[in-house]
C-alpha cells in the first residue's frame, strides 16, 4: 500500500502533522488507538469518516519498508 494515497500533511491542519486526507485525524492518533488496545473495527466505529485502508495507510507510514535484498 502506498500511504501517500491516503495521508497528507498541511501546515494549516494539526500543525502539519500527517493526517488522513480530508480529516483532522492524525496518523499518531490512529496509532495511539490501535496500540492502546482498540481493534480496527472499534476505531472505524468511533470514526465513521475513516476506512480500513486509512488505518492500513497509517500503519504503512509508521513502518518503513524493508530494504530490498
Amino acid at each position: 500500500m502506498d500511504w501517500r494515497e491516503r495521508l497528507e500533511a498541511k501546515p494549516s491542519v494539526r500543525g502539519g502533522k500527517p493526517c488522513v486526507k480530508g480529516t483532522r485525524i492524525t496518523v499518531y492518533d490512529v496509532l495511539e488507538y490501535l496500540t492502546g488496545g482498540m481493534t480496527e473495527n472499534e476505531v472505524l466505529e468511533d470514526f465513521p469518516d475513516l476506512e480500513l485502508d486509512d488505518l492500513r495507510a497509517c500503519l504503512a507510514f509508521a513502518v518503513p519498508p524493508s530494504p530490498a535484498s
